[in-house]
């Protein structure tokens, strides 16, 4: 088990509901695969610094979590399918 790092910039548009819906995606794709959460802080809506899907400003959230380094790939890969993430960047710590 690693420790990881994870920026997700999400819809700006989405309303309270629909960010706690793709926060327990975020943490299901983590926990799902054997991974640990051990943080989580929402930074709020941010300026972004150029247009990402002609969007200017994003949800920030990031994520501390511990898991298998061979799994990290199969977040990756889940985080890109969720429509709602515009940008997303995971970094071994």
């Amino acid at each position: 088990m690693r420790d990881y790092e994870l920026m997700v910039v999400i819809n700006p548009e989405l309303d309270d509901e629909g960010m706690s819906t793709i926060m327990d995606k975020l943490k299901g794709l983590i926990t799902e695969r054997g991974g640990s959460i051990t943080d989580v802080e929402q930074w709020g809506r941010r300026r972004l610094a150029y247009p990402i899907k002609r969007f200017l400003e994003g949800n920030y959230v990031l994520t501390h979590f511990k898991m298998d380094p061979n799994l990290t790939n199969e977040v990756d890969a889940g985080l890109r399918l969720l429509e709602a993430v515009l940008r997303h960047l995971i970094v071994r710590l």
